[in-house]
């Protein structure tokens, strides 16, 4: 039975230019912190394990460059929630999103990440082995056991998911000792592993779309979306996206969301702040035009929206990412 920190963790921790950190009491003193080398950028990475069951860990770092990380991960079924975070998975490509949960697969094939150099990286987030969920769970509820590595695939990346939101914050801020931090923590691994499960039980109680609907609304759907990645920046109105579609508003509204998980408005500013990223990283101009130029009348609705997705303001971020 190996320890998933001692056997995994700690060598993975000093590739990537980690330094133990046994002075620092930020955390619950059950983990183990760790800081990250001043050559490479700033912050901690604190984790508790228990055995080979499940890990917790939180990030608060950044990093000096603008870093391609690729790393084999553990086998494990994991979720986790960030609340400040630059950057875009590639391995597929997703765009990482401040505020959202998302859950992860690992042990099956390299994780590559595309970190942007200066902005803040801070997260928490659970690991469960299949120790606990084929070994432990299985001898749990003899009967009822299935797997729940199809209900953590299915949660992808969402920012509904506001009970999921509320445990991790809550295993963030705590800081017990001894037995009581142990079965604390214990306590709420098992709770997400139940609110995954539970959420993708309610999922399936819907029809796929993708079975429902016809080629031809698949094919309209498809080109909404290339529609608004050219023209992001202006204010389409749901009239005229209805005319391309040939839909109905309401059936545009919600095949769309439930083709792309989420709404056409959210699809489109997520589109607007990837943007204006790069242009407050690369350009001089103001925050008002940068806001005017991905889409923005007032630049106060902007800084608005760019903090919940990024947890910075504008200005923040183009300081930080200006260093």
């Amino acid at each position: 039975m190996k320890d998933i920190v001692e056997s995994y963790y700690k060598g993975k921790f000093a590739k990537e230019g980690f330094l133990p950190d046994e002075e620092n009491q930020a955390y619950c003193k059950i983990g183990s912190t760790w800081k990250l080398s001043h050559n490479v950028g700033e912050g901690t990475f604190w984790i508790y394990g228990q055995k080979d069951l499940f890990d917790i860990k939180i990030h608060d770092f950044f990093l000096h460059r603008d870093t391609v990380l690729e790393f084999d991960m553990p086998e494990c079924l994991g979720i986790m929630q960030y609340e400040s975070i630059s950057g875009e998975e590639l391995s597929p490509y997703r765009r990482l999103e401040a505020g959202s949960v998302r859950s992860f697969i690992g042990g099956y094939k390299p994780y590559k990440v595309l970190i942007h150099k200066k902005i803040p990286i801070r997260s928490i987030g659970i690991e469960v082995m299949p120790s606990y969920y084929e070994d432990y769970l299985r001898k749990q509820y003899p009967g009822e056991y299935a797997s729940p590595y199809d209900a953590f695939a299915a949660v992808g990346q969402t920012t509904d998911f506001p009970e999921m939101s509320g445990l991790l914050n809550q295993v963030k801020q705590y800081r017990g000792e001894g037995m009581a931090a142990k079965l604390f923590f214990e306590s709420k691994v098992a709770e997400a592993v139940s609110l995954i499960v539970e959420r993708r039980k309610k999922a399936q109680e819907k029809k796929d779309v993708r079975q429902r609907l016809s080629a031809q609304d698949l094919q309209q759907i498809e080109m909404i979306a290339l529609y608004l990645n050219d023209h992001y920046a202006q204010d389409t109105s749901t009239e005229q996206l209805v005319k391309i579609a040939c839909m109905s508003a309401t059936k545009l509204q919600t095949t769309f969301k439930e083709y792309h998980g989420c709404t056409i408005t959210a699809y489109v500013q997520q589109r607007r702040i990837s943007q204006s990223e790069h242009l407050l990283a690369n350009t001089e101009l103001s925050i008002g035009q940068v806001a005017e130029s991905v889409g923005y009348s007032k630049a106060s609705r902007f800084a608005e929206l760019f903090r919940k997705s990024t947890g910075l303001l504008p200005g923040e971020y183009r300081k930080l990412s200006k260093q």
